[in-house]
């Protein structure tokens, strides 16, 4: 049987067949622990169709099919299709979209996929450069999929799981836990990639709430909670008052809504947030 694309000698062999070295420019680290991956792809909620960005040479992709009925894979780098026809070869429901994510209609991706599959989710280790485009353009368009499972840098994605009042709670922090509840699944090595970067990773799953969201409020809400993070620094009051242009407006909302002026927004929750959002 042949190893699987993740095993280190596999991936060298390919890389050294092809003639292939990692392009900074697309952010490319090809993973090399089989493990790891197989256990990414079996708990991403995969059964039915699964969305991955930024296949590579295959080593998640290929997991991915062993437990979904389809995978979509979109990718950027042209140089890897002979690659991946011959990695993927001995899998007959894998699609290779050759476009760059971002430019994807995807709202029409994710209703034929589940017109045919049933649930869609998403699994895929997003190269750093792109994580929060990326992210976020699955927040707002694409409420349809349930569970979003996803490689970033350690940092990031401590923000996205962070509580309030510590050091790495933020707008990102708020804007995710606004629309899911988001959990790290495990931990990811720098020595699990080739070439290694120079940090290490973490798997984070974001789980969609049931609650019903309208897009140009939540828009203008994340607008607002960000203009609230400008300056972290700086109290709410003092980053309301540059948002607002009103130094009298600022304080009166915040006397409204129950907030300290002198609060900064790292120690105010999602809902508090809200609050002032909705009193505004």
């Amino acid at each position: 049987m042949t190893k699987w694309i993740a095993t280190p000698s596999r991936t060298k062999q390919i890389l050294a067949d092809y003639g292939l070295h990692a392009k900074k420019g697309y952010g490319q680290n090809f993973l090399v622990d089989p493990m790891l991956v197989e256990r990414c792809a079996q708990q991403a909620h995969a059964e039915d169709a699964v969305i991955e960005i930024g296949p590579g040479i295959g080593s998640l992709t290929e997991q991915l099919a062993r437990v979904a009925k389809h995978v979509t894979a979109y990718e950027v780098d042209e140089d890897l299709k002979p690659v991946l026809a011959d990695t993927l070869s001995p899998y007959d429901n894998i699609e290779i979209i050759w476009q760059d994510f971002l430019t994807c209609d995807i709202k029409t991706k994710v209703q034929e996929l589940r017109e045919q599959y049933g649930s869609v989710s998403v699994c895929a280790n997003l190269p750093y450069y792109i994580t929060t485009p990326v992210l976020f353009r699955l927040f707002e368009e694409a409420p349809e999929i349930p569970y979003i499972t996803v490689m970033v840098q350690k940092e990031v994605g401590e923000r996205f799981v962070a509580g309030v009042n510590t050091q790495d709670y933020g707008a990102l922090s708020v804007e995710a836990q606004t629309l899911y509840d988001v959990r790290k699944l495990f931990n990811v090595p720098a020595r699990s990639f080739n070439p290694s970067p120079n940090v290490d990773s973490v798997i984070i799953q974001f789980a969609r709430r049931s609650e019903t969201v309208d897009p140009e409020d939540l828009q203008k809400f994340f607008t607002f909670v960000k203009a609230c993070f400008r300056q972290r620094r700086k109290t709410v009051y003092n980053n309301l008052r540059d948002y607002l242009g009103s130094g009298d407006q600022a304080l009166a909302v915040l006397e409204r809504a129950g907030i300290d002026p002198r609060t900064r927004a790292q120690e105010l929750s999602k809902e508090e947030l809200r609050k002032l959002y909705d009193t505004l």
